[in-house]
């Protein structure tokens, strides 16, 4: 490999791996120090920031993000390098879809939803706004036609519908979240323990798009101020609380 190609390609695995760190930063956006760089984060994710950036740009997000990655799930992120790579060069012209990183279809789907969240359907999916059977073909188009096949999908991620895969990419936007959850967060219907109980449903449901597996609330955080049965001595106000979740997650499935 001659010096310039392999130099584009170490390039390439640098951008690749700042996307995925990034976006593993973004997973956990309630906290306040990722919350103080919403807008780097957002603009790396979201435009062509990256493509075009030079090595003075790469310096300010390494220094802006570094003390960031410590947050980043060890569970769902697991990477070989970090931003203490040094940037040799930076000349990018062809789509991201073609580099090297992004040829299997996990990286190219995941990687076009982020930079697709103004897609109607998608906006939809993060603004929790209930699916139509014309929405899910539209999804159908971008990732079995347009990304990949039907085939490539169900390889990565089975049977999984295509609204709840994309759910588990963008999240909920926070105020959507906060919105259906509104009658359980008035402080003066319920109280501390039960507001901070839902607030740990919202924060949940914003990272992960959904909560389809309630065994996660017989665990800390949810359990920090007691248990379910503790907190929600009234189970009607509880089967409420789960009927918006329920509801959330329906909103992704047509």
């Amino acid at each position: 490999m001659s010096w310039s190609n392999w130099l584009r390609s170490k390039v390439q695995r640098l951008r690749s791996d700042l996307y995925k760190k990034v976006s593993g930063i973004a997973s956990v956006a309630n906290i306040p120090e990722i919350q103080n760089q919403k807008e780097l984060i957002e603009k790396i994710l979201q435009t062509d920031y990256v493509d075009r950036a030079g090595i003075e740009d790469f310096e300010y997000i390494r220094k802006q993000l570094r003390d960031l990655i410590k947050y980043i799930p060890k569970v769902k992120w697991r990477y070989e390098t970090d931003f203490t790579d040094n940037i040799l060069s930076s000349e990018w012209n062809e789509s991201e879809l073609e580099n090297d990183e992004l040829k299997n279809y996990k990286a190219k789907a995941e990687y076009y939803i982020r930079k697709h969240q103004d897609n109607i359907v998608i906006a939809k999916l993060k603004n929790n706004k209930p699916l139509t059977s014309t929405d899910v073909e539209a999804l159908e188009d971008i990732l079995w036609k347009e990304v990949g096949t039907r085939e490539d999908y169900e390889k990565e991620y089975g049977h999984k519908p295509l609204g709840e895969f994309v759910r588990s990419i963008v999240g909920l936007d926070m105020n959507a979240a906060k919105e259906a959850f509104s009658h359980f967060l008035d402080g003066s219907s319920f109280d501390s323990r039960q507001i901070y109980f839902v607030n740990q449903i919202v924060e949940y449901i914003v990272r992960n798009g959904m909560l389809t597996d309630f065994s996660v609330l017989q665990e800390s955080p949810f359990t920090d101020q007691g248990s379910v049965v503790e907190i929600f001595t009234d189970l009607s106000v509880w089967q409420g609380i789960r009927s918006v979740i329920e509801q959330i997650n329906g909103n992704a499935v047509a």
